[in-house]
């Protein structure tokens, strides 16, 4: 067997609890645990680490150099940097912020990486910096673009094992949802989710259970006519080309353990309807994951949390889940799982 290329990390946000939760990974890494590096300021780290009394050495590598310091320090590729002062953010950092994602990117496409890591970034210190994008998922599926041309349509899952959701609009408004919700994007994200459940999770014949828009699904047009005009059809369209969807379903019964058995991932319509009850049933242990990318790219599913950065008490649990399902991944794209 090879030796398995490392992940690529993003810092994140350094005024947020991206450093720290990277430091506590690296702390709590166990013997089977993929190596990985992080893309930012190694003086950031060295910082973070002496101020959290963490005991945690900083290599200065390149990605190449990675894997074979990975047992004795947590290595940390510059990519420029930062003032990162714990709950402050500053614009001034933005630029690191952006190019370690970019650079992440590039690593995983030049195949010098195995996989893409994101640490929680706040978009709205970035706009300065000329970062056009709702989210990271949006900036993800215009770096693919990049790489390989052509459209195409970045979905967002957050995973757990005890519940998968895809929200189909994502970072907009919830009356922009509305208006932006259609059919074909309902198809396209049913599909795009069924194909990485099969070639990804190893799932032969994925069940996709389809939330509906409005309470109660609409309850016959009582409540809207878009369940019975946009959401139903979609449904059939996906069923008839072969995948196993059912709804629309009443988003407020879908979620308790025995409907969770019926399924493997929720499409629902928006974003909170997706993010709600996977926060609530696995907030330190889920994992957001893009679909329909070209390469592999996980990350927790917190923010930057500037309320608590600098305190010492952030918890590491959903990016080292983020971690272990990137390495999964990989190993299962490379035949090695």
């Amino acid at each position: 067997m090879g030796v398995r290329l490392p992940l690529a990390v993003s810092q994140g946000d350094p005024s947020g609890i991206g450093p720290e939760i990277a430091l506590k990974a690296w702390a709590a890494r166990r013997p089977d645990t993929r190596p990985f590096f992080i893309l930012g300021d190694p003086d950031l780290f060295e910082r973070t680490a002496q101020a959290m009394a963490l005991s945690v050495p900083i290599a200065r590598v390149t990605p190449a150099q990675a894997h074979g310091v990975f047992n004795r320090a947590l290595p940390v590729v510059s990519i420029g940097s930062v003032r990162g002062v714990p709950g402050h953010p500053d614009a001034a950092d933005a630029p690191v912020t952006i190019a370690a994602i970019a650079q992440a990117v590039a690593l995983v496409e030049a195949g010098e990486a195995a996989g893409v890591v994101t640490n929680p970034i706040a978009k709205d210190v970035l706009y300065g910096a000329g970062f056009k994008h709702p989210g990271h998922t949006e900036f993800l599926g215009e770096l693919a673009e990049r790489h390989h041309g052509g459209r195409l349509l970045p979905v967002m899952m957050l995973w757990s094992p005890a519940l998968a959701v895809v929200p189909v609009t994502i970072h907009i408004s919830l009356a922009r949802a509305i208006a932006d919700l259609t059919t074909d994007l309902i198809v396209e994200t049913g599909r795009i989710v069924a194909a990485d459940l099969r070639t990804k999770f190893r799932i032969a014949a994925p069940r996709l259970a389809v939330a509906g828009l409005n309470p109660h699904a609409g309850e016959g047009g009582a409540m809207g006519r878009e369940d019975i005009d946009i959401v139903a059809p979609a449904i059939a369209r996906l069923r008839a080309g072969g995948i196993d969807a059912r709804g629309p379903l009443p988003p407020d019964t879908m979620f308790h353990a025995a409907a969770r058995a019926t399924y493997d991932a929720a499409l629902c319509m928006y974003h909170d309807q997706a993010l709600i009850p996977i926060k609530t049933l696995a907030f330190d242990s889920a994992v957001n994951l893009t679909l329909g990318l070209p390469f592999i790219r996980t990350s927790p599913d917190h923010g930057t949390a500037f309320d608590i950065a600098g305190q010492g008490i952030a918890q590491a649990a959903s990016l080292i889940a983020a971690l272990d399902l990137a390495a999964l991944l990989a190993d299962r794209a490379s035949g090695m799982a």
